[in-house]
């Protein structure tokens, strides 16, 4: 009786409101996060770019996206800390629903950097107010299956992209992406906010929301470096052996033509996949350290293989995708890390601002990238960028303190 008591009691946690909007909210922002990427080349060239200037110009919007992420992350962190977390929820969503409703009607190359600017900025918020909010909301022994569901379902929307794309036109899927986020606003309403937050609000002689304290202090800023490094190896997969698989494609000689958004939505499937199960495998070894160690060195396996394997063809390929995909589930995982590892005054400009720190540096790597690839040729190139991303991962995950039990209930000085 006392096993099925507390089975409910766990289940009761894990289909709460926070678990349950905070992942459907995931979910609308990975959708509309990816859809320029899976929509470039026909929006570009339906507003009469050439091919040129297809590659030159979706280059110059997607860096327009980033910046916005940069900016918004920071922006929406300190609000999460300052103001709670439910105002950055609500507030995101409303940005980034806007303006990609907005991005339907676009017919200038010019309003569309706009639009995707802001819809950066509105981007930037989701997850680390998401993340925050479920990690205060459950017990510390149900933190990890809580984030792990909420990246697992959001992550889904990378493939609910890639088929409304497919089924419908480009503007449509802007249309159906701000629609989706206007409707769960209306399930956010029920949605009360974090108890620690409403505790540490009542704290007036503490300091909330606070970037610059990550800076103030050497060994705060270590952490915070840290935790930013271990999230690197999941966007070198992403930012670049999804996105440049058409090269590796050809480098490797397969015969038939590599879809990069292909590649990148099975890259997604595997990642919800992972996300899930990393929350179950950090609650089985009590243990965040081990857990992403574990899958951080089953993604560099797989990233060997999908380099120098010997691959032939485009299912192979695509498969491992999905294989690399599955081992950077621990994305959910290097997020808890972040907001655990924080007091509750500036928890979620940590866990804001570190996903979009590494969202970031996928700038760094594609220009290193590129830099070596006429030297080195395609696959070496992507060789050294990973030996750098992972080389750093490692070290980050196995010299940072252990979140598995930790009490969140605490500030920072």
């Amino acid at each position: 009786m006392t096993n099925l008591t507390k089975e409910k009691s766990a289940a009761a946690y894990l289909f709460s409101a926070p678990v349950i909007v905070a992942s459907l909210g995931y979910f609308v922002d990975i959708y509309d996060l990816l859809l320029f990427g899976i929509v470039r080349i026909p929006s570009l060239t339906e507003l009469g770019l050439d091919e040129a200037a297809v590659s030159i110009e979706g280059a110059s919007i997607l860096n327009w996206q980033m910046t916005g992420l940069l900016l918004g992350g920071i922006l929406w962190g300190i609000l999460g800390d300052k103001k709670g977390r439910l105002s950055v929820l609500f507030g995101s969503i409303i940005t980034y629903s806007i303006a990609n409703f907005a991005c339907g009607f676009v017919h200038d190359v010019t309003i569309y950097k706009v639009l995707r600017f802001i819809a950066g900025i509105g981007l930037a918020g989701e997850l680390g107010a998401g993340i925050t909010l479920v990690s205060e909301s459950l017990p510390k022994k149900l933190r990890a299956i809580g984030t792990s569901v909420v990246a697992g379902v959001g992550l889904l929307g990378a493939v609910v992209g890639y088929f409304t794309v497919e089924l419908f036109s480009w503007r449509n899927a802007y249309f159906i992406g701000g629609g989706m986020g206007i409707l769960l606003l209306f399930l956010r309403i029920g949605v009360f906010e974090s108890g620690m937050f409403h505790a540490m609000k009542e704290k007036h002689h503490v300091a909330k929301g606070n970037f610059l304290s990550f800076f103030t202090k050497k060994s705060r800023l270590l952490l915070y470096l840290k935790c930013i490094g271990i999230g690197l190896p999941t966007w070198y997969v992403i930012g670049i052996l999804a996105t440049f698989s058409n090269e590796f494609g050809k480098a490797l000689g397969i015969t038939e033509a590599i879809k990069p958004g292909l590649a990148v939505m099975w890259c997604y499937v595997g990642l919800s996949a992972g996300d899930l199960v990393s929350g179950l495998l950090s609650y089985w070894l009590q243990s965040r350290i081990r857990a992403v160690t574990y899958l951080m060195t089953f993604t560099a396996i797989g990233s060997i293989i999908y380099l120098y394997g010997g691959i032939h063809t485009a299912t192979g390929l695509y498969a491992m995708c999905l294989w690399i995909g599955f081992g950077i589930g621990y994305w959910a995982m290097f997020v808890t890390i972040g907001a655990e590892q924080f007091g509750t005054n500036v928890r979620a400009t940590a866990a804001t601002t570190i996903p979009n720190m590494v969202r970031g540096t996928v700038v760094l790597m594609t220009t290193l990238y590129a830099a070596l690839k006429p030297g080195l040729l395609a696959l070496n190139a992507a060789a050294v960028v990973g030996l750098l991303c992972f080389g750093i991962g490692f070290y980050c995950i196995r010299t940072i303190p252990e979140t598995h039990h930790k009490d969140l209930d605490f500030v920072e000085d």
